[in-house]
């Protein structure tokens, strides 16, 4: 079993020294277009987004997505469970299903402080702060709400990223605060991008989060190397 080692980020540092300030419980809906391999393909994507809090310290989380497109039906089903800690999601089990593919799972094993994946013999440390590819956004949302009004244009998130075969530091850049016209009117919001590093032909993610919306992520974009690219918009939002 191979074994990397990563320090922690300035972010993951930063976030030890004040709690998060994670979003109340919500389930999203989003209108989904698509481009795969050159055909376009419409759909729905649902989010549940939920914190139980059994008491003022003990609080766990859980996240569910599902994409569904006409035609094929569910194509993308995943999932991140886990617990809320000084550095904020702490992510236990990532689950991700996809259309005509068996389910791959990513495990963050918190008494061993090691990540592993069913689909590779390889492992990272934890050492505190490492999201999956689900939960990454939601710790944003809350990196940001806890930020406010300090936030200015050009600030950066460094986070460390778990997927279904590997890890790498993921660095969110606030590009711009502007607003935009949504289902749900006129909206404020942080227009955050994600670039791959600079040797890697990873996906590109867009986010824009509603600051007047407790900053739950209104439009989503990911670009993927090959040219495939996948659009969400929000249609609703029900806090729960």
């Amino acid at each position: 079993m191979m074994l990397i080692t990563l320090g922690a980020s300035i972010e993951q540092c930063h976030a030890q020294t004040k709690l998060l300030d994670l979003p109340p419980s919500a389930e999203l809906i989003y209108a989904v277009k698509s481009s795969q391999k050159g055909i376009p393909v419409s759909g729905e994507a649902k989010v549940s987004w939920q914190i139980n809090e059994a008491n003022s310290i003990n609080k766990s989380y859980r996240i569910n997505s599902e994409t569904s497109v006409a035609i094929f039906g569910k194509i993308l089903k995943t999932s991140s469970t886990g617990s809320v800690d000084q550095y904020g999601l702490a992510p236990e089990k990532f689950l991700e299903k996809r259309f005509r593919r068996d389910e791959a799972s990513t495990t963050f094993d918190r008494q061993s402080k090691i990540i592993s994946f069913s689909d590779v013999d390889l492992t990272y440390p934890i050492k505190g702060g490492e999201q999956d590819r689900l939960s990454a956004t939601w710790q944003l949302v809350a990196l940001a709400r806890t930020a406010g009004t300090q936030l200015q244009t050009g600030h950066e998130w460094k986070i460390f990223v778990a997927g279904l075969r590997d890890a790498d530091p993921w660095v969110f850049k606030l590009v711009e605060t502007h607003k935009i016209q949504t289902t749900l009117g006129e909206l404020e919001v942080l227009h955050i991008q994600k670039a791959p590093p600079p040797d890697a032909k990873g996906q590109q993610i867009e986010l824009w989060l509603a600051t007047t919306l407790d900053y739950y992520p209104v439009r989503i974009s990911f670009h993927d190397a090959n040219g495939d690219q996948v659009e969400q918009k929000i249609v609703s939002i029900k806090k729960q």
